[in-house]
């Protein structure tokens, strides 16, 4: 069992550093382009954090476990608005946003999880669906390149060869790292007799969210508050769309009784307070703290399954 963690964590690592090694090299690419910061936020970066999410449900397919797939994306959402939003609103002390959610981003997030709602709990995700999903997500993407009203990257910066071999390492070690990454907890979910579907909505969602983690608190630290809340808003778009989509078109997907009837509609009920809580544009350090006492009741909530 000892050996199994060890991987399990080894793997984590090189993940977590291959996906910041990728989202790095993409993000210098794209402003060596003339790319709006401000789109590069909204894709790159906020996807990009989402890689280990989607690498590690692929690595699981792969292996026969698909559902941890379902745990994965569900419990990543969860994690990013109690856990990552309540971190950053404590360590940025407040939140100010300089623009409306609401207009059309909120929504947007909120399709995302009653889509993922109603889809899910008939216990099957379809191939129809699945597209839905990509279309849905297309349309996120569009409406972020062509509503922004930035002004583009005017800063001169020159790319080397380098930087290219650096995205492409990027990405290969991000699927070497999920794959072992699942090897390793699979391993010790059996060793252990802990079901896989409550490993995959606390430890893996846990682990695949800290890229979230690290982008939103640096983010807050140095004031950048929208770019901290769309973050977690753009990476759970994503979450619920491709990291449930593109592994369905590899094998179907199974889908706990568990996660539909508690931990789906839990991220539902999270994502309709977070639409609550930026409502006033802003979300305080005390918000933060009940983002976080959430998250805890989540956390306890999984660990009496294991008891």
């Amino acid at each position: 069992m000892a050996l199994f963690i060890l991987i399990a964590i080894i793997s984590l690592v090189v993940l977590l550093w291959a996906s910041d090694l990728f989202v790095e090299s993409a993000e210098k690419i794209g402003l060596s382009m003339g790319v709006s910061p401000f789109i590069i936020g909204v894709t790159i970066v906020a996807f990009g954090t989402s890689l280990p999410e989607l690498a590690a449900s692929i690595a699981a397919v792969l292996s026969g476990t698909s559902e941890i797939v379902v745990g994965n994306a569900i419990g990543s959402n969860i994690t990013n608005i109690l856990l990552v939003l309540g971190l950053t609103a404590l360590v940025g002390k407040e939140l100010r946003l300089d623009f409306d959610l609401w207009d059309i981003d909120m929504p947007m997030l909120f399709g995302s999880a009653f889509l993922l709602f109603f889809t899910l709990r008939d216990g099957a995700l379809s191939t129809g669906e699945a597209i839905l999903y990509l279309l849905a997500l297309i349309i996120f993407l569009l409406h972020s390149v062509r509503g922004t009203t930035s002004e583009p990257n005017d800063e001169k910066i020159e790319i080397v060869a380098m930087d290219y071999i650096k995205m492409l390492a990027g990405g290969i070690l991000v699927f070497i790292g999920a794959k072992y990454t699942i090897y390793g907890i699979e391993g010790f979910s059996h060793a252990a007799g802990i079901s896989p579907e409550i490993i995959s909505l606390t430890f893996i969602a846990l682990g695949t969210s800290l890229p979230e983690v690290v982008v939103s608190i640096s983010a807050a630290k140095k004031g950048k508050h929208a770019i901290a809340v769309g973050n977690v808003l753009g990476s759970n778009i994503f979450n619920s769309y491709a990291v449930l989509a593109i592994p369905s078109f590899i094998a179907p997907l199974t889908i706990p009784a568990g996660i539909i009837s508690s931990s789906l509609p839990f991220m539902v009920a999270v994502t309709i307070m977070f639409g609550v809580m930026v409502f006033s544009r802003r979300i305080c350090k005390w918000e933060g703290c009940l983002l976080l006492i959430f998250y805890g009741y989540f956390l306890l909530e999984q660990f009496k399954m294991i008891i």
